[in-house]
């Protein structure tokens, strides 16, 4: 049975930092391509930021710069860093893990907001 679980998540003030976490059981987590996606209600889930299994990442735009994606494939869990947090990244963080786009499977999210 595959699992995705996030933490870490929770309420941060603009322009603090929060650590999201993502711990897989079930997959051959090192294979996998690992991302975290966020989704605000009433819009398209979109892609923050993944890591492919031999590190290579890429980021959405908007969090250049402010977030960084890691993997630790010893402890199958997949991390992001957020700093510099504004009102806009409020959303739900989701994790996926997926290989050749034929097996995909998805967190159950966490939340994130930003206010102060």
């Amino acid at each position: 049975q595959v699992q995705l679980v996030e933490s870490g998540g929770g309420l941060v003030q603009p322009g603090g930092s929060l650590r999201l976490s993502c711990a897989a059981s079930g997959i051959s987590f090192n294979i996998y391509v690992m991302g975290w996606y966020r989704q605000i209600p009433g819009k398209q889930r979109e892609l923050v930021a993944r890591i492919t299994n031999s590190g290579s990442t890429n980021y959405a735009d908007s969090v250049k710069g402010r977030f960084t994606i890691s993997r630790d494939n010893a402890k199958t869990t997949v991390y992001l860093q957020m700093n510099s947090l504004n009102a806009e990244d409020t959303a739900v963080y989701y994790c996926r893990a997926n290989l050749w786009q034929k097996w995909d499977y998805w967190g159950q999210g966490t939340q994130v907001t930003v206010s102060s």
